[in-house]
């Protein structure tokens, strides 16, 4: 039973079509509850909640039509069965805050109104957002909520990695680079910190590889270039969204199909990557049927292609490599995917050893590789609950 006393942080992070809470007692970050709700829109759509050692406390199989309803399926199991924990602050992961907002804030209306001007840079995920702040806001007028923004781990970008080649009225409304999967950088890079692994000193390429998937050069603890552009479409190929295209691509589509810029988001982010090449998006999926389906193993050769690409170019923009790391899904669960993406790299001084990367070690390269290669399983939402706690520490200390 937990002490009623107890003062505790939510952490919500929505995706684009899923949403994970977690709930952590506030004085040390300590995970009392964790659980999501999958396939948001569909009729299958699942609620699970579990305590703190995995045990499921909770599950539900419904038709939830969008985030706000949820988020609130959420919210009255919250009240019902958790109404001895006292939320005092909701951390919420905010995709794109555009360029007025690239440090953690405390939510207020104007923040909110404010923010409604930047749904254009992240269309598929801001509007969800907002609604699913707004919501938790109702239900919990007493909690402090904080935005906590997906581009901040690369607000120090160098100019050169930053700014597009167009002329500056562009960039002086918002376009450049922005960046994104910025919590789970800084969550790895803290544990990297953790282990006293001098990463000052270290020049590090982390790959974020999940439905949505990118990579970051960080050089003396500083993100100096990622894949992701201003939205979260462009880098690397990924499940549904098309990554990186040639300009004439767009405008070929646009004048050739004469499709309206909605219709064009929507095949880019929506309807391409793996699932146009395959017709799914999960590279589990297609692994397992990859030896008797060529539609799938091209779409994981053209995914791991991509990803050696872009460890090329990265490791250049660092001048160099000692470090490098996967995370997210698809990156701490398939062996395969990194050993694929991995070999023929032996030349930067990336070997993997077979064996440690099978058993998912959390060091996978050969003893004498000149590049350590880790695997760090990463958590968005503990990443939440520090920031968020630790804005309000610093404001109550003012």
């Amino acid at each position: 039973m937990a002490n009623p006393i107890e003062n505790y942080t939510l952490c919500i992070n929505c995706g684009s079509s899923s949403l994970k809470f977690s709930l952590y007692k506030a004085a040390k970050c300590t995970l009392e509850l964790s659980g999501q709700v999958d396939r948001i829109g569909q009729e299958n759509a699942s609620l699970k909640i579990n305590d703190h050692t995995g045990r499921l406390l909770h599950s539900i199989t419904a038709h939830f039509p969008g985030f706000k309803a949820s988020a609130t399926e959420l919210i009255d199991w919250l009240k019902t069965n958790g109404s001895r924990y006292a939320i005092q602050s909701i951390g919420h992961r905010v995709v794109q805050g555009g360029p007025e907002h690239r440090e953690p804030k405390i939510i207020t209306t104007e923040l909110l109104d404010n923010l409604q001007q930047y749904i254009y840079l992240a269309p598929n995920h801001l509007p969800d957002e907002l609604d699913t702040i707004k919501t938790f806001g109702s239900a919990y007028p007493e909690a402090t909520q904080v935005a906590c923004f997906d581009t901040a781990f690369h607000r120090d970008m160098p100019d050169l990695a930053k700014n597009y080649p167009l002329p500056a009225k562009y960039r002086e409304n918002g376009l450049f680079k922005y960046g994104f999967h910025g919590l789970s950088y800084a969550f790895v890079m803290q544990e990297l910190a953790e282990q006293h692994l001098q990463i000052d000193e270290q020049k590090i390429i982390i790959c974020h590889l999940g439905n949505g998937s990118s990579m970051a050069a960080i050089k003396k603890g500083i993100s100096v270039d990622t894949t992701m552009g201003i939205s979260p479409i462009g880098g690397l190929v990924m499940g549904t969204r098309s990554g990186d295209l040639d300009p004439g691509v767009l405008l070929y589509l646009l004048k050739q199909y004469r499709m309206s810029p909605e219709e064009l988001e929507d095949l880019l982010s929506k309807q391409s990557g793996l699932k146009a090449i395959a017709g799914s998006s999960d590279v589990q999926e297609l692994l397992k049927v990859e030896s008797e389906n060529k539609n799938a193993q091209t779409a994981l050769n053209v995914f791991c292609y991509s990803a050696k690409k872009y460890i090329g170019s990265l490791a250049a923009a660092l001048q160099g490599l000692d470090m490098l790391i996967f995370t997210g899904g698809i990156g701490e669960n398939a062996a395969a995917i990194r050993e694929r993406i991995c070999l023929g790299l032996d030349f930067m001084g990336i070997d993997v050893d077979r064996q440690k990367n099978v058993k998912n070690e959390t060091i996978i390269s050969k003893t004498t590789s000149r590049v350590t290669v880790r695997v760090i399983k990463t958590n968005e939402e503990l990443m939440l609950a520090i920031i968020t706690n630790d804005l309000l520490y610093s404001l109550n200390k003012q």
